[in-house]
Order: structure tokens, then C-alpha cells, then sequence
């Protein structure tokens, strides 16, 4: 019978695969706040809080016609956005 894997630690599973390295710093949600606001059609609240493909596809289909920049800006103000490991912007 084969032996099953070891279960993952709690930090493990907020980490995801494709992110090597050490964990940076949990990111400010005012910065958050204040680049989806004026620079969110462009993408750069994604690149901030660590999402680089949607932004990049936020970039290039202009935040599809703003209804992406809205809904953004929404969900930073109401603390519901995380950062791209799974936790919340830090205020």
C-alpha cells in the first residue's frame, strides 16, 4: 500500500506554487486604495497587492471599459480584496 503524502502546513497553503522565494511584507490597503482609485484602469492596484496576470489583462483590455476598475475600487474600500498569498491588506 502506498504511504500518503504529509499534510501541508498552514503556511504552505497560503503560498502558492508558482511563488518562490520568501513571503514579502502583507501590503497596505490605503496604497491599495488609492492606486485602484486613480490608477486602477491600468492595472497597477493588481500589481501592488501581487495579482501580475490580471493585471496585465487589466492593462490591455483597459479594466473592460471600467467595469473592472469599479468593482475593484469596491472591493478594496469594503476590505473584502486579498493579496496574491490569501491575506488581507493590512491597514
Amino acid at each position: 500500500m502506498p504511504k500518503s503524502k504529509p499534510k501541508a502546513t498552514s503556511n504552505a497553503r497560503l503560498k502558492p506554487k508558482w511563488k518562490t522565494g520568501p513571503m514579502p511584507e502583507p501590503r497596505s490597503w490605503r496604497v491599495a486604495f488609492l492606486l485602484s482609485l486613480f490608477l486602477g484602469p491600468f492595472g497597477a492596484d493588481r500589481f501592488y497587492i501581487g495579482r501580475t496576470r490580471s493585471a496585465i489583462v487589466k492593462l490591455v483590455t483597459l479594466s473592460c471599459f471600467g467595469v473592472w476598475w469599479l468593482s475593484d475600487v469596491i472591493l478594496i474600500a469594503s476590505d473584502w480584496r486579498r493579496d496574491a498569498w490569501g491575506r488581507p491588506l493590512k491597514h
